[in-house]
């Protein structure tokens, strides 16, 4: 695959229109690039997603996680809003310095019915990885 059925421009737009409560409270997931079997998605360090300690929290870098691999399989297979994760796994690395940080995403299989992909999160300035996930999606028939 070369391209994406979806630019980032429509990707974005088919996630605020079928998921407009990932913005509830203002903008925090920005959708930044997509591109072959790929995503990159940047998660604003607000406050709502801090734990104690000021660290972004498991559960914020969870939904991070989930909503970039989301978002990769749309760009590169058209607005199916029925597809649903069937597995993560999480491997928290190391805290995160305060600030935002960035979900790139890698798809390895993208079939007619399932799409398996991982998900490096880093702080934003920062290589080192404080969190790696594993995800797969159901994809409906189409």
């Amino acid at each position: 695959m070369t391209t994406t059925v979806l630019t980032l421009a429509e990707t974005q737009d088919f996630l605020d229109r079928e998921f407009p409560q990932m913005q509830a409270g203002g903008r925090a997931y920005h959708l930044e690039e997509v591109g072959p079997l790929s995503a990159r998605m940047r998660l604003e360090a607000h406050e709502r997603f801090l734990r104690p300690g000021a660290t972004v929290s498991g559960p914020a870098m969870m939904a991070l996680a989930d909503y970039a691999l989301y978002a990769a399989i749309l760009a590169n297979i058209g607005p199916v809003a029925l597809a649903v994760t069937t597995s993560l796994t999480f491997n928290f690395l190391r805290k995160p310095a305060s600030g935002d940080l960035l979900a790139e995403c890698r798809l390895f299989k993208l079939g007619r019915r399932l799409a398996v992909g991982e998900v490096l999160i880093t702080a934003a300035g920062s290589p080192d990885l404080v969190c790696h996930a594993t995800g797969t999606y159901s994809i409906p028939p189409r």
